[in-house]
């Protein structure tokens, strides 16, 4: 029994990890491919535009002063996941978007679209991993998972509604929005649900039904 419960730790902190690393490389693909940011990072670069700091940090404070909200609101969702993405993911963002911004992946039509494409998904999956490894989730994600639960409405027709509201603000703020924001607003919560079950709910449960 203590066996069984050690590998699950250690299975959803993999998850855990794996997730926030792949949500920041996936934002640096969406940067490089120049047609528009997913909505919270809309939202975020519209604020920071107007703020002398690089961008990881401002991410950073940013989360902490949404971790307050969190923490008065569900304390459940504040785990591992939610300090990975505080003080790693902006940082990670920072050293994807450096690897991707460079002219043989931002010159060629067919490949930013890939970067696109691609980015949605691997946003989505990452997502995935951290919310089913149940180790704490962004503030961001917090928010609509919260709202889901208590309200008892379906997750993916909140996530798309906090998105739509993100990406607005952004761009009201000065950020600029593409087809990528407008995918992944529309995408996102349905590819997270779809993630949920036929991927990370296999990789924690063993049975796709779990979730």
């Amino acid at each position: 029994m203590k066996t069984e419960m050690k590998k699950e730790s250690v299975r959803r902190c993999a998850m855990t990890v794996t997730g926030v690393i792949g949500s920041g490389f996936s934002v640096g693909m969406f940067n490089a491919s120049a047609f528009g940011m997913d909505p919270f990072q809309v939202f975020a670069h519209g604020i920071w535009m107007h703020l002398p700091i690089g961008f990881g940090t401002f991410y950073m404070l940013l989360n902490l002063a949404m971790l307050v909200g969190v923490f008065l609101t569900d304390r459940s969702k504040i785990g591992l996941g939610t300090f990975l993405n505080i003080f790693l993911l902006g940082y990670m963002v920072d050293f994807s978007t450096w690897i991707w911004n460079r002219p043989l992946f931002t010159d060629l039509l067919v490949i930013r679209a890939a970067l696109l494409v691609l980015g949605v998904l691997l946003l989505c999956a990452s997502s995935s991993l951290y919310f089913v490894g149940d180790l704490g989730v962004s503030t961001y994600d917090a928010v609509a998972l919260c709202i889901s639960e208590r309200k008892k409405w379906k997750f993916f027709i909140v996530r798309v509604t906090c998105d739509l509201l993100a990406a607005v603000t952004g761009f009201a703020l000065g950020a600029v929005l593409g087809i990528g924001t407008l995918v992944s607003a529309f995408g996102m919560g349905p590819l997270i649900t779809f993630f949920n079950v036929h991927l990370s709910g296999p990789l924690r449960y063993g049975r796709a039904d779990r979730v």
